[in-house]
C-alpha cells in the first residue's frame, strides 16, 4: 500500500486562503541583465519582502492559526536559527498569544533582536553540541506549549508552498523552479504546488557545498546525516533533512545544485548592485547557482524563490564589501 503524501495541492491552496490578507503577496522581479547573463528568462519571487523578511511567516501562521483556542492560550514554542523564530513570534503576536523560541547562541544578532521585538522569549543553546529539537520538545512539554517546528509539519510545509503557488499565478508556465534547501519545508511545499499544477516543471533545490545533506540523501535514497555545516548560509546549516520533508522531496525534487560561499557572496552583491534588493546568504543560493552555472543547462523560463533578506548592515558589508 502506498503511503499518502503528508501534503497535497489542496493543502497549499487551503493555506493560501488562510494567509490571504495576512501574509504579503510578494513581488516577482525581472532583470534583463540577469536574463542575458544566464541565457534564460528568470522570474524572482522575492520573499525578502515578506513579513519578517522571509517566507517563514507563511508556514508559521498557517500552522499557528489552526491551533485550538485553549492551546493557543497556553502559547507556542519553536526552534530556529532566526527566520522561523521571527515568524512564530509574529504569528503568536498576531493571534494574541505568546512564544518561546530556542535559538543557537551564534544566531545573527539582528534575527534575535527582531524575534525579541515581536515579543518572544529566547532560550539559547550551542548548535554544535546541543540538540535543539530535544531542548524545544522538553520545554514545550514542561510548559504545555504547542511546538511548531521550522519544517517538519504538514501545515508549515503547505504554508511555505504558497510562495510558489503565487509565483505560478503571476508568471504562468515555468520550465524550472530553483529553491533553496535547508530542512526541506520550502521546497517540499513548492514542489507540491508546482508539480500539482505543472507536472513537467523541473524542481531544482540549491544547497551550500558544506551543507549537502539533502543531495547526499537523495542520492542514497534515504536520509543521510553529515556534520553540522559551517557556511555563511546560516539558514541552511543543517545536518540532515527532515523526515516528512524528505518523504515529499524524494518523490518531487528532480535535482540538487551546490554552491560555494564565494558564489553566494557574489550573488548577494549582484542582487544589491543590479536588482537593488538585499538578500541574505540562504536566500541568495538559487541566484548563485544561476550566476555560477551550477544549475546545468537552463530551460527558457526559470522561477527562483528568493527566500529571505534578513541580514544586518554590518554582516552584509562584511560578506559583500571585499570583492
Amino acid at each position: 500500500m502506498t503511503t499518502p503524501p503528508p501534503i497535497t495541492l489542496d493543502d497549499v491552496r487551503d493555506a493560501a486562503a488562510r494567509l490571504k490578507g495576512v501574509a504579503h503577496r510578494t513581488p516577482v522581479l525581472r532583470s534583463r541583465t540577469l536574463d542575458a547573463l544566464v541565457g534564460a528568462e528568470v522570474l524572482l519571487k522575492c520573499e525578502n519582502f515578506q513579513r519578517v523578511g522571509a517566507f517563514k511567516f507563511r508556514g508559521a501562521y498557517n500552522a499557528a492559526s489552526r491551533l485550538a483556542p485553549e492551546q493557543l492560550a497556553r502559547g507556542i514554542a519553536a526552534y530556529s536559527s532566526g527566520n522561523h523564530a521571527q515568524a512564530v513570534a509574529l504569528a503568536a503576536r498576531e493571534l494574541g498569544t505568546t512564544a518561546v523560541i530556542v535559538m543557537p547562541e551564534d544566531a545573527p544578532r539582528s534575527k534575535r533582536a527582531a524575534t525579541e521585538g515581536y515579543g518572544a522569549e529566547i532560550v539559547t543553546y550551542d548548535r554544535y553540541t546541543g540538540d535543539r529539537v530535544a531542548i524545544a520538545e522538553a520545554l514545550a512539554a514542561d510548559r504545555g506549549l504547542a511546538l511548531i517546528p521550522p519544517y517538519e509539519h504538514p501545515h508549515v510545509m503547505a504554508g511555505q508552498g504558497t510562495a510558489a503557488l503565487e509565483l505560478l499565478e503571476e508568471a504562468g508556465e515555468l520550465d524550472a523552479l530553483l529553491v533553496p534547501v535547508g530542512g526541506g519545508g520550502l521546497i517540499a511545499g513548492s514542489a507540491t504546488a508546482v508539480k500539482g499544477l505543472r507536472p513537467g516543471t523541473r524542481i531544482v533545490g540549491v544547497e551550500p557545498e558544506a551543507g549537502d545533506d539533502t543531495k547526499r540523501s537523495l542520492e542514497a535514497g534515504r536520509r543521510v546525516e553529515i556534520p553540522v555545516p559551517r557556511t555563511i548560509a546560516d539558514g541552511q546549516a543543517l545536518n540532515t533533512p527532515g523526515e516528512l520533508t524528505f518523504s515529499v522531496n524524494r518523490r518531487l525534487v528532480d535535482d540538487i545544485a551546490l554552491v560555494g560561499d564565494d558564489e553566494i557572496r557574489a550573488a548577494m552583491r549582484f542582487a544589491f548592485e543590479r536588482l537593488k534588493i538585499v538578500v541574505e546568504p540562504s536566500g541568495a543560493t538559487p541566484l548563485a547557482a544561476l550566476l555560477a552555472g551550477r544549475a546545468g543547462t537552463l530551460p527558457r523560463r526559470v522561477g527562483v524563490i528568493v527566500s529571505g533578506g534578513n541580514i544586518d548592515t554590518g554582516r552584509f558589508a562584511e560578506l559583500c564589501g571585499g570583492a
